[in-house]
This record gives C-alpha cells, structure tokens and sequence, in this order.
C-alpha cells in the first residue's frame, strides 16, 4: 500500500511538471508571435550577403532599429550598439515609451 501510494505522489508530481511545461510552452510561442509582429519589412536599395552563409540579407526594423535577416540561414545581423538599444528600449516599458514620446525620443 506505501509503495502504491509514492508511486501515486510521484504521478502526480509528473504531471503537474507537464502542466507547468505546457503553460510556459504556450506564453513562449505567444511572446514570440507578439515580437514577430512588431518586426517590419524594409526595402532595400543594395543587396548583401550574409557573412556566415552568403545567403541574401533582407532589411528589417524592429522597435526603429535596423537589422539585417539571412534568408537563407535565419540569422539576424545587427551592427554596433543597435542590440543594447533594443534591449534598453524593450525593458523600458509603456510609461518609458511615453515619456520617450513626450520628450521627443526616438
């Protein structure tokens, strides 16, 4: 019956792991699909190749920064100084986003 028993806690255990998993799994992919609607197409003017795979780059946006995505490899190509400020403008926040807006920030 004891063993019976821990056999039953350690299912239960299990599955409320999976649960967990699944619920951090889902707000993932929905952080993921809210940055992926915030990532604009630019036209581009010249054509460039991707260093790692010498696939065509595409120009992008993302929150006023431009990036460059390898179409072939996936891979996003910033230049100097551009991921700290997309990291600094992200963790700033709406009421950072509205000063900025106020005081004329870009």
């Amino acid at each position: 019956m004891e063993n019976e028993k821990d056999r039953f806690g350690e299912t239960m255990r299990l599955v409320e792991r999976a649960r967990e998993d699944i619920y951090f799994a889902e707000r993932d992919r929905e952080l993921l699909e809210n940055l992926r609607r915030q990532l604009r197409r630019v036209e581009k003017t010249e054509e460039s190749r991707c260093p790692k795979c010498t696939g065509k780059l595409e120009a992008y946006t993302f929150h006023g920064v431009a990036l460059d995505r390898c179409a072939g490899c996936g891979g996003i190509w910033l230049d100097s100084g551009e991921l700290e400020t997309i990291v600094k403008k992200i963790n700033r926040g709406p009421l950072g986003a509205w000063i900025d807006s106020l005081t004329a920030k870009t």
